[in-house]
């Protein structure tokens, strides 16, 4: 049978493929159900780039990759060149600063992952009856670009275990790191999810609810068509004093807000304090076919617990009225394991282009993955869960 080469293509703005046919790689499950996630979708990744969160001057400049069979486009990845390594949440600072120290120059570098985003999804989109062609062929494509350019290195962050697996079959370092999930075992309130606990954590987190909701005010949570700008107004404030003190500056600007009104309302779930007439809190999560992503938090006010009801328990009411299966609170947080989240790991993938540095890594993510799994297993067992509830899950 002849076989038919994939050419691999780089383009510099979503604006140069269509939306339908992007989104027939990145979520062919649409329209027939919700994407998986609406991170890799053309609407979400047009809105960070039309908004200039990504581009000139951001350090993540677009170069998504393209991977097209006798004309037809059978996969594409989100891919960037960066000058830095923010908004990554997969931390690499050491092997830059170890890299320099050695002489070499390890930035630029290429990065295939959504911007700003701590989330697991596919990171290599293909269209499912080419599924293990195009993934092959973007994942080498990456590295060739990488290697004709000079540059140091390739990243894949927060890709799914299957990619992982594939990548590291093709030669890629594996790296695995953890999050803090919840995970919905078919609850139909929330205090079913609190009948799990131990009757300490359970009284904890009732007693930090009924202080959080004790703050004077009453808290809103706002979807689709109920979103209006001035809840996008309240909420940039918010968001950009917890960047300021987070990052410097905030990685999104205020434009994105601005179209998501117009793209991503109905992906989003927009939880508002409001005291006296006005806003003084807010926490964003963005909605997957069966998981929650809680995103960006962020208020003008302290109250006690406020963060914790906000961020933690309003998401898992929100997983249990509507079905889904997990909610993703974001990076780091082991203050979120007392709170019912409990340790998942994440995937990523490394290409590096010097042989000993390479070497050097991949010795580091050997022991890193052990202390990881060992890590996992204590947290687990130590979590705010009864015994008989644990055993009830796995």
């Amino acid at each position: 049978m002849q076989q038919h080469k994939v050419d691999i293509t780089v383009l510099s703005s979503l604006s140069d493929i269509p939306a339908d046919v992007w989104d027939a790689c990145a979520c062919p499950e649409a329209p027939q159900t919700a994407p998986r996630d609406p991170f890799t979708t053309h609407r979400f990744l047009q809105a960070l780039e039309h908004s200039g969160s990504v581009g000139p001057g951001t350090g993540w400049q677009p170069q998504y990759l393209c991977a097209r069979l006798q004309g037809q486009v059978i996969g594409v990845a989100p891919m960037y060149v960066k000058s830095h390594s923010q908004g990554e949440y997969i931390f690499d600072h050491n092997w830059a600063h170890a890299y320099e120290q050695a002489g070499g120059r390890y930035y630029p570098k290429l990065q295939i992952a959504v911007p700003h985003s701590p989330v697991t999804g596919r990171r290599f989109l293909v269209r499912p009856e080419f599924a293990e062609t195009a993934r092959a062929a973007l994942i080498q494509g990456a590295v060739q670009l990488a290697q004709s350019n000079g540059l140091s290195s390739l990243h894949v962050t927060f890709c799914t275990q299957t990619e992982a697996r594939a990548g590291a079959d093709l030669g890629l370092l594996l790296r695995k790191t953890q999050q803090f999930h919840w995970h919905n075992h078919g609850y139909d309130s929330f205090d079913a999810f609190l009948a799990g606990l131990s009757s300490r954590k359970r009284k904890n987190i009732r007693k930090e609810r009924q202080t959080a909701q004790a703050f004077g005010g009453d808290i809103v949570q706002l979807t689709g068509d109920a979103l209006r700008p001035e809840h996008w107004a309240a909420f940039w404030r918010f968001y950009q004093d917890t960047g300021a003190r987070k990052w410097g500056r905030p990685y999104l600007t205020r434009a994105f807000f601005d179209i998501a009104q117009e793209t991503l309302r109905d992906d989003i779930v927009l939880v508002l304090a409001r005291k006296d007439g006005d806003w003084v809190a807010g926490a964003l999560n963005f909605i997957g076919r069966d998981t929650l992503f809680g995103r960006y938090w962020g208020s003008t006010c302290h109250h006690p617990c406020l963060h914790f009801e906000m961020c933690y328990y309003q998401a898992i009411d929100i997983a249990i009225a509507k079905g889904l299966h997990r909610v993703e609170a974001g990076a780091q947080g082991e203050h979120k394991l007392a709170r019912g989240y409990l340790p998942a790991p994440t995937w990523s993938l490394h290409w590096l282009a010097d042989a000993g540095f390479s070497d050097a890594v991949a010795r580091y993510l050997t022991e890193e993955r052990a202390a990881i799994d060992q890590e996992i297993e204590v947290l687990t067992e130590y979590g705010p869960f009864r015994r008989e509830t644990r055993e009830e899950q796995q």
